[in-house]
């Protein structure tokens, strides 16, 4: 009779905890990867760039389209300038600037064709909860977006890796 009672109990924990999605990985982001190994003592990346003698982070923080496109051309431009193989860029969206990741964002195919040139997108993680707090669900993000622990965090960790910050 114990056992059963000790079943139905452990049944109903989990019933709870299910619902309330606390141990429910969303399907929304594609790349958790950068997530659930994240050290900040040792970053990792989406792309590797060995033999990157610069290395530089795009803080986007604003809800301003207009803004977004400015740090995408300004990320292309030294791109352009240094080359893919000479460069380590990364862009962090967090606060409304996570929008410029979301899956329907206007400039979804600007952040793919950086994506493909090397350079890496992270997505805030305490945003994405916020947004959840308000809504109810966690934002659909573009493919290219790499989930971190929080924008901020992740800026801080690159700065102290000799990473040059730009806020556009």
């Amino acid at each position: 009779m114990a056992a059963l009672r000790k079943m139905a109990v452990l049944r109903k924990w989990l019933f709870v905890i299910l619902a309330s999605g606390v141990l429910a990985v969303p399907a929304l982001a594609e790349n958790w990867t950068l997530f659930h190994h994240y050290d900040f003592n040792k970053p990792q990346f989406i792309h590797s760039h060995p033999f990157a003698k610069e290395h530089l982070v795009v803080q986007v923080d604003q809800g301003n389209p207009h803004r977004w496109s400015l740090a995408l051309s300004n990320v292309a431009n030294v791109l352009n300038y240094f080359g893919s193989d000479k460069i380590q860029i990364v862009v962090v969206a967090y606060g409304p600037g996570l929008k410029m990741l979301f899956a329907n964002s206007p400039l979804k195919l600007r952040v793919q064709s950086l994506n493909a040139q090397g350079v890496e997108f992270d997505a805030c993680h305490m945003t994405m909860l916020g947004i959840k707090a308000k809504t109810g669900h966690l934002p659909k993000l573009l493919p290219q977006a790499a989930v971190v622990p929080g924008g901020v965090i992740r800026i801080m960790q690159l700065e102290q890796h000799g990473f040059d910050l730009l806020k556009p």
